[in-house]
C-alpha cells in the first residue's frame, strides 16, 4: 500500500491487487462542517488524533481526498483480499483492526489453538513467561488454558529497539542483553515454559533462554505461535533476504531446538495459523503466508529471483556459525 500528497490532486492512497498490505481510511469532522480525511496502516493510529476508522482501502483500489476535502474512489485493478499473515503476528499492534479481523482475537486464538499440542507434549512446566512484548496476550491466554501461572520473568529495557535491525550478530547479541533481563526471583528452580510470537533468526531466542537459564531455572521450553520463519519476506517487511540467516532454514523443529539450547519447542502449524485467520474472517478465502511456506503470491518471484537477491549485499545477513 502506497499513501502519497500529489500537487493540484491531493492526498492519494491506493493498495496492490492482492491487499497484502494493510490500508485504513479514517475520518473526522472539521472545523468547517465536512469531514477531515487521513490513511494509515493500522486504525489504532486514529483514536490519539481525533479519527474513526471509516473503511479498509480494497485490493486495487485508489482513494484520493482532494484539496477542497473530497473523497474520491476507484477500483485502478480487480482485486481479491490476500493478506499478510505475518503482519497480524510480528507487525501489528494487539488494538488494531485489519482487514475485518481484530489482532488481539486473532493472538488469543493463536494461543488456545497450540494449546493441544502443548498437553499432548506432556511437559513438566510450572510456569508461563512471555517474551516482551508483541508475545503477551498470547502467553496470559496459554496461562488460563493450561492453568499455569502466569509469570512476568522477563523485564525488558523500552529504550532498545528490535534487536533483529541491527547489521552484525555481535551488536544484535549485545543489543539482546541491554534489551532484556531475567529475574531470578521468577525463574529459580523453575521448569519455564517461554512464549514468543515468532522465531526468525533465533539469535534472540538462544540468548534468552542461556539468560533464563543463568537466572536458576531448571527446564526452559518454548512455544512460538506461529510457525518458524524459513524464507525472506519480500512484501514489506524488513528482514534479510538470506535463507541461511533464518534458524529452521534447512532445519527439523529437533535440530532448531538444539540450536536454540531449548529443552523442548513447538511451533504452530501453518495449516492451524490459516484456519484461525479464517475463522475470524470467513471472506478471506486466502493468505499470503510466503515467509512459512515459500510461495510468493504475485507470481513474479520465483528460485532465480531470490538467488539473485542472495547475491547482493544485504545489510541484515550475518552468519549464525560466529557464536
Amino acid at each position: 500500500s502506497v499513501v502519497a500528497l500529489l500537487t493540484g490532486i491531493g492526498l492519494v492512497g491506493f493498495r496492490d491487487p492482492f491487499g497484502i498490505r494493510p490500508l485504513v481510511i479514517g475520518q473526522r469532522a472539521g472545523p468547517n462542517g465536512g469531514n477531515e480525511y487521513a490513511f494509515a496502516s493500522e486504525d489504532c493510529a486514529f483514536g490519539p488524533i481525533g479519527f474513526t476508522r471509516l473503511r479498509d482501502v480494497a485490493p486495487g483500489e485508489i482513494v484520493i481526498v482532494t484539496p477542497d476535502g473530497q473523497l474520491m474512489s476507484r477500483e485502478v485493478v480487480p482485486g481479491q483480499l490476500t493478506p499478510c499473515i505475518f503482519e497480524y503476528i510480528y507487525k501489528s499492534r494487539p488494538d488494531s483492526t485489519l482487514n475485518g479481523i481484530h489482532v488481539y482475537r486473532f493472538q488469543l486464538a493463536l494461543s488456545t489453538r497450540i494449546c493441544e499440542r502443548i498437553r499432548a507434549a506432556g511437559w513438566d512446566v510450572d510456569l508461563i513467561c512471555p517474551v516482551p512484548d508483541g508475545s503477551r496476550p498470547a502467553a496470559i491466554q496459554m496461562a488460563s488454558d493450561l492453568k499455569l501461572p502466569y509469570r512476568e520473568g522477563l523485564v525488558k529495557n523500552r529504550y532498545v529497539g528490535r534487536t533483529n535491525r541491527n547489521i552484525d550478530k555481535e551488536s544484535r547479541l549485545l543489543s539482546v542483553r541491554r534489551k532484556i533481563n531475567a529475574m531470578p526471583a521468577a525463574f529459580a528452580g523453575k521448569n519455564v515454559l517461554l512464549v514468543d510470537d515468532s522465531i526468525i533468526r533465533g539469535d534472540t531466542m538462544t540468548q534468552i533462554v542461556r539468560m533464563v537459564r543463568t537466572a536458576g531455572a531448571t527446564k526452559v521450553y518454548i512455544v512460538s505461535t506461529s510457525p518458524m520463519v524459513r524464507f525472506p519476506n519480500l512484501y514489506g517487511i524488513t528482514m534479510s533476504y538470506h535463507r541461511c540467516s533464518f534458524v529452521a532454514n534447512g532445519r527439523t523443529d529437533e535440530q532448531v531446538c538444539k540450536e536454540l539450547g531449548a529443552d523442548g519447542l513447538i511451533c504452530q502449524e501453518l495449516e492451524d495459523l490459516i484456519a484461525v485467520g479464517k475463522k475470524l474472517n470467513p471472506a478471506i478465502k486466502q493468505f499470503e503466508a510466503s515467509c512459512f511456506d515459500g510461495n510468493y503470491i504475485t507470481g513474479d518471484i520465483d528460485e532465480a529471483y531470490l538467488k539473485k537477491l542472495e547475491d547482493t549485499a544485504d545489510p541484515f545477513v550475518a552468519s549464525r556459525n560466529k557464536l
